[in-house]
This record gives structure tokens, C-alpha cells and sequence, in this order.
């Protein structure tokens, strides 16, 4: 029996892995013996201790989906590449992004530097 049930959950999967996040996709089996599909997205959490946890979110994708899922899928990542093109634009992915907005460290000025250190509040640990 137990064989059997890991025929089951075993059936088909592919493993995605991106950086902190890795995608799961498992072909798995109703009780009827009818196939669907699961979306796993694990995400990797560290402590400042070292130690790590993973967050974890699921997609359950059942047979009368797949085509309208697929369809909105495709028009969504089609969007986004018409859009923006498929080159990676964010922070996260390159070191020397820069948002629109920033200003660089060459261009601030005294005065504004001053602004900021003088609006610090001083916090001591053992108020926390």
C-alpha cells in the first residue's frame, strides 16, 4: 500500500531553482486516479543567528484549468517582455542599479548631509 502511495505522489516533477526561491512542479493524483498539477514555491529565509527556514506557497492546477491558466500565463509573460524586454532590470539583480530617483553620493550636498545626521535620534539598546 505504501508503495503504491508513492507511485502516486511521485508521478511526474521538474525542479526550477532561482537564486533564494526554488519551483516545484509535480504531476500528482486525484483519488479518483485523475492527474493535477502542484506549484511549489520555497522560499529560503536566513536568521541572524545563521540558521534558515523555507517559506512555502502552493498551486493546486486541476485539468479543466490548464488551458485558460496557460492562456493568461502566456498573455501575462508576453505583456511583460513587450513591455519591459527580457533582460533583468531590478536592484536585486545588479549591483550597480540605480533607481530613477537617486541621487548619486557625489552630487549631495553639505547641507543635506547635515540635515540627516541632525535628525538622527540616538538610540541606546538597552532602551529596547
Amino acid at each position: 500500500m505504501n508503495d503504491k502511495m508513492l507511485e502516486k505522489e511521485e508521478i511526474f516533477s521538474k525542479v526550477l531553482r532561482a537564486g533564494r526561491r526554488t519551483y516545484f512542479f509535480d504531476v500528482r493524483a486525484t483519488k479518483a486516479d485523475d492527474y493535477y498539477v502542484t506549484i511549489t514555491e520555497s522560499k529560503k529565509f536566513t536568521e541572524a543567528d545563521g540558521s534558515f527556514y523555507f517559506k512555502k506557497h502552493k498551486i493546486y492546477l486541476y485539468k479543466e484549468d490548464f488551458a485558460p491558466f496557460k492562456e493568461i500565463l502566456d498573455e501575462m509573460t508576453q505583456y511583460v517582455f513587450d513591455h519591459k524586454g527580457e533582460e533583468v532590470i531590478s536592484e536585486i539583480h545588479q549591483r550597480d542599479f540605480k533607481k530613477e530617483y537617486e541621487t548619486p553620493e557625489s552630487e549631495t550636498t553639505n547641507t543635506e548631509v547635515t540635515s540627516k545626521a541632525d535628525s538622527f535620534t540616538d538610540v541606546s539598546f538597552e532602551d529596547i
